[in-house]
């Protein structure tokens, strides 16, 4: 196959940055675990922190979100959230980062970048990580309007950057990302390690 593949198109976070809530609400964050649990399964929601990705302003989500829940207990949580989001950015994944690396110094593919990513904090991991201006183009679903899984998103990025999606290869570890990068054509790699990401690219003749 790699004959025919000239693109290959990275998700980030989980896949090339260490980005997780939970460096914040650790283990000692809230005194009973039960509260966590409450937290992220009815408050900070992973589907409300997509909102923002694809746009919605921070500060009126947080808003919103306290006057949602206007128990004292609930109000520094919230806050936290995007208040204490840069501790949440704990660094990048070095075995896949020296995979990319290894695959652009081949000099024989594109790479870009797809990922949901508020528009208002991406500039942190721009000034952080030197291996996000590796790539050729990159598109960022809170500069765009826009995320995954929609395929708009994915049809912008084709537009844009001439990708025919049938040569492109697509890396992500949200299984639910990757089934809709199948959908828009692409072959899709669902993202589980480092390891597992090198054996699935050899086996395609990648790398």
């Amino acid at each position: 196959m790699s004959t025919s593949i000239d693109t290959i198109v990275w998700d980030l976070g989980g896949v090339l940055v260490d980005w997780s809530p939970l460096y914040v609400y650790d283990d000692s964050y809230f005194a009973d675990p039960a509260d966590r649990d409450f937290f992220f399964k009815h408050i900070c929601t992973s589907d409300w922190n997509e909102q923002q990705d694809a746009g919605y302003p921070l500060q009126k989500a947080t808003e919103e979100k306290l006057a949602e829940f206007p128990q004292p207990k609930w109000e520094q949580p919230i806050r936290d959230f995007y208040g204490r989001w840069i501790e949440m950015l704990k660094g990048p994944l070095p075995e896949t980062v020296e995979l990319f690396k290894t695959l652009k110094a081949k000099e024989q593919y594109r790479f870009y970048a797809l990922t949901n990513w508020s528009g208002e904090n991406f500039h942190i991991a721009l000034q952080r990580f030197d291996f996000l201006h590796w790539f050729d183009g990159r598109l960022v679903s809170g500069q765009e309007g826009t995320r995954k899984p929609f395929p708009e998103f994915y049809q912008l990025l084709f537009t844009r950057y001439q990708i025919n999606p049938a040569r492109s290869i697509f890396i992500d570890d949200n299984l639910r990302n990757v089934k809709a990068g199948e959908q828009m054509g692409m072959n899709s790699i669902h993202f589980q390690s480092a390891a597992q990401l090198h054996a699935d690219l050899h086996q395609l003749g990648i790398c």
